[in-house]
């Protein structure tokens, strides 16, 4: 299995080079940074540890992972990774396995199944990550507790669902058009642990409460969009 590794940077000088340093060589065939104007030198620092950087001048989380999903070479396997190591990198292959072994087509890190350390994940993301998780379970019958970024796929299934996403609502709508079209969404633990640097997006209380609102109406937004137009729903 050919394993391409994308991951979305914008300002990540801090943590980069441990990010890169810790991929299981044996295991990757190739790393796409796909950086957003940072400032900071994050992109030589991975151009200089053997990634191959690409750049995106548009913001948006989902518009960089489509970006690097796009600019793969030729995947059997595609994952999704932050830049800010709070997901540990070497526990690639937990991913990795239900998808070569067959048992999955697409597998999400839940970091609430494993060792997370306190404080890593700010108690209204994990509320809010919380109720995402059930509010699919009960639209989408889908089984998961988190909506977690470090997540992989069989790269011919993540382009056939036409992921259009643009902003952090691209990782909701992998899982809901998954679930929607029947594949087989597996959550695995994985550990968390506090991201160095400040957060994007779970930094600032506006971020925090627009993400919130912008995730959960996405996924009641979707479920009526393709109820009312007769998309049969997987047993």
């Amino acid at each position: 299995m050919r394993v391409s590794v994308v991951i979305p940077t914008h300002n990540e000088a801090q943590s980069i080079g441990r990010v890169l340093a810790d991929l299981p060589a044996d295991i990757v065939a190739e790393v796409l940074v796909v950086d957003s104007n940072s400032t900071d030198g994050t992109p030589e620092i991975a151009s200089k540890m053997g990634a191959r950087v690409l750049h995106e001048p548009r913001r948006g989380y989902g518009r960089a992972c489509l970006t690097g999903l796009a600019g793969a070479s030729s995947p059997d396997i595609v994952v999704f990774l932050d830049g800010d190591y709070s997901d540990r990198p070497d526990e690639l292959p937990l991913l990795l396995t239900p998808i070569i072994d067959g048992r999955a087509d697409i597998t999400l890190g839940s970091r609430l199944g494993k060792q997370s350390i306190h404080g890593a994940l700010p108690w209204h993301q994990v509320f809010g990550n919380r109720l995402a998780a059930s509010l699919i379970r009960l639209l989408y019958g889908l089984e998961i507790s988190d909506l977690g970024p470090f997540r992989a796929g069989r790269a011919d299934i993540l382009r056939a669902l036409a992921l259009e996403e643009t902003t952090y609502g691209w990782a909701v709508e992998m899982i809901l058009k998954g679930a929607r079209a029947g594949f087989r969404v597996v959550e695995v633990p994985v550990s968390y642990y506090p991201r160095i640097g400040k957060s994007k997006i779970s930094g600032t209380l506006k971020g925090t409460v627009g993400a919130a609102w912008f995730i959960l109406s996405l996924i009641v937004r979707y479920y009526f969009r393709h109820r009312r137009a007769g998309t049969p729903r997987p047993a």
